[in-house]
C-alpha cells in the first residue's frame, strides 16, 4: 500500500469517527434519560402501565397559539349559519367523526398549571419561550365541511365562507410567527383529520406533526407514519357497558351506504354475497341520526361488524370505533396496507379480524370463517375490547386525548434530535 493510499484511509477513518462521536453526543443530549422516558412520552404506554401513569411528575410544556377567532369559533359559527341557524354564536362545536381538533383544543384551553389532568403528559404555558412544542388550534376538519350541505343559492351569506381561503390565511399568519419560522414548523402540531383538511396548503405545513385519520390520501412527500400520527375518529354511539357474552347475538352486521364515495367494488361484491345469508344483516343506509340509533342497536346484538374502507380511504372510520364501543368484533376488509391509531400500544390482532379483499369476495368465504370462530375466542376478543376501548374515547381522562399527547411527544423527541443535527450541519434523515 503506497503512502498516499495510507493517508487517504486515515483521513476517511478520522472523518467517520468524528461523525459518529458527534452523532451519539447529539443523540444522548436530546433523548431523555431512561428514568424520564415515560414522563416525557418517549416510550409508549401499554395497558399494563396505566397504574403508573398517575405518578407522572414532569409534563412537557406546550404553547397554544392564540389564533384569530375566525380560525376557531368563527369556523363553528359559519358551520351553523350554513345550515340555517340564526343563533350560530351561541351554538357549540358540532358532533362529527373528525372531532379530535375540538377535544385537544378543549383539553389545552380549559386547564391551568394547577388544574390539569392527573398524569397528563403535557401542560399549556402562557409564554412561547417556555414551550417545548407548539399547538396550532385551527378547526381544519370542521372548516372542510362547512359548505358540505349548502342552503339554496338565494342565501347570500353562505357564499362568504371559503375553506381554501381560510387555509391560505392561516399559513400566511403562521409564517409571520417567530417560532414557526425558527423551526420551519417542525416542532408544531396541526390536526387535519378529515382527508380534505388543509389540502390546499399541505406543502407549506408538511414539516409539522400532522394528526390524520390515515395516510391513504396523503402524498408521501407531505406526510409519513414516522413523523405524523393516526388518531381515532370520534365514535357516534354511546359506550355499551355490559358483560361479555354471545347470547342473542347474530353473526354479522354491516350497516351503511353500499355506494360509498370512491366506487368501492369490494362493497358491491360483499353486499351481493351476504344478502341472502341467514346470519348476516345488511342495512343499505346512508348516515342520519335515526339510522345511527338503529345501527347502534344492531351492532350491540351482533358478534361481528364489517368495516369495508373504500380505495384510498382509511379503515379507521367512525364505523370501526362504533363497533368497538358496541362490543362488536370488527372485521376489517382491505386489500392493501393500513394504518390504525396507537398500533404500538394496541395489538389489533386481539380485538379485530383482518381479511384480504381478494378472499372476502369469494362465495361463502367470510361467513364460513366467522362461523368457525369459537365461543371462547369471541369472548377473548370481547374482553380485549373492554380493556382497550378507552384509548378511542375522547371524553375519558385516560383515553384518546392523553394517548395522543403521549404519541406526539414521542414524535417530537425524534424531531428535536433531527433539528439539532441539522443546526450542526449533519444531514441525517430520520424520516
Amino acid at each position: 500500500m503506497n503512502k498516499a493510499r495510507k493517508i487517504w484511509l486515515l483521513y476517511q477513518t478520522l472523518t467517520a469517527s468524528l461523525f459518529f462521536v458527534f452523532f451519539f453526543y447529539a443523540f444522548f443530549c436530546t433523548i431523555p434519560s431512561a428514568s424520564n422516558l415515560h414522563s416525557t412520552g418517549f416510550l409508549p404506554v401499554s395497558p399494563e402501565d396505566t397504574s403508573q401513569e398517575s405518578s407522572n411528575p414532569s409534563p412537557v410544556n406546550v404553547y397554544v397559539y392564540r389564533l384569530p377567532r375566525k380560525f376557531t369559533y368563527g369556523v363553528v359559527e359559519h358551520f351553523w349559519r350554513a345550515r340555517g341557524f340564526t343563533d350560530s354564536e351561541t351554538r357549540g362545536y358540532p358532533s362529527h367523526q373528525h372531532s379530535a381538533e375540538w377535544y385537544l383544543f378543549l383539553d389545552l384551553t380549559t386547564r391551568s398549571h394547577e388544574l390539569y389532568w392527573t398524569g397528563s403528559p403535557v401542560i399549556p404555558v402562557s409564554q412561547p419561550e417556555e414551550a417545548e412544542f407548539f399547538y396550532v388550534p385551527f378547526f381544519s376538519s370542521l372548516s372542510s365541511i362547512v359548505n358540505k350541505n349548502q342552503l339554496p343559492s338565494s342565501s347570500d351569506w353562505i357564499k362568504q365562507y371559503d375553506d381554501g381561503k381560510a387555509q391560505e390565511e392561516l399559513v400566511a399568519w403562521l409564517e409571520k410567527q417567530e417560532y414557526w419560522t425558527r423551526s420551519e414548523g417542525r416542532d408544531h402540531v396541526l390536526v387535519c383529520q378529515n382527508p380534505k383538511a388543509l389540502n390546499r396548503v399541505r406543502d407549506r405545513v408538511k414539516n409539522a406533526v400532522l394528526l390524520v385519520s390515515g395516510f391513504g390520501r396523503v402524498r408521501r412527500d407531505q406526510g409519513s407514519p414516522s413523523k405524523d400520527l393516526v388518531v381515532p375518529c370520534s365514535h357516534r354511539i354511546s359506550t355499551y357497558d355490559v358483560d361479555i357474552g354471545v347470547e342473542n347475538r347474530r353473526l354479522l352486521l354491516f350497516a351503511g351506504n353500499p355506494y360509498h364515495h370512491g366506487g368501492a367494488k369490494v362493497r358491491d361484491f360483499l353486499f351481493q354475497a351476504l344478502e341472502n345469508e341467514e346470519d348476516a344483516i345488511i342495512e343499505h343506509e346512508a348516515a342520519s341520526q335515526e339510522n345511527q340509533v338503529l345501527a347502534s342497536e344492531r351492532m350491540r346484538s351482533s358478534k361481528f361488524c364489517l368495516d369495508i374502507p373504500p380505495p384510498g380511504s382509511s379503515p379507521a372510520s367512525c364505523r370501526l370505533f362504533d363497533a368497538i364501543f358496541s362490543m362488536c368484533i370488527p372485521v376489517i376488509v382491505n386489500g392493501s396496507s393500513i394504518e390504525l391509531p396507537f398500533e404500538d400500544v394496541i395489538d389489533y390482532r386481539k380485538i379485530a379480524l383482518f381479511v384480504q379483499s381478494t378472499s372476502a369476495v369469494k362465495p361463502a368465504f367470510l361467513v364460513t370463517m366467522l362461523r368457525n370462530v369459537t365461543r371462547d375466542r369471541i369472548l377473548e376478543y370481547q374482553q380485549e375490547l373492554k380493556l382497550v376501548k378507552r384509548y378511542f374515547d375522547y371524553k375519558d381522562p385516560n383515553g384518546a386525548v392523553k394517548e395522543i399527547w403521549h404519541q406526539v411527544l414521542q414524535k417530537l423527541s425524534l424531531i428535536k434530535l433531527m433539528m439539532i443535527n441539522h443546526d450542526n450541519g449533519l444531514q441525517i434523515r430520520c424520516m
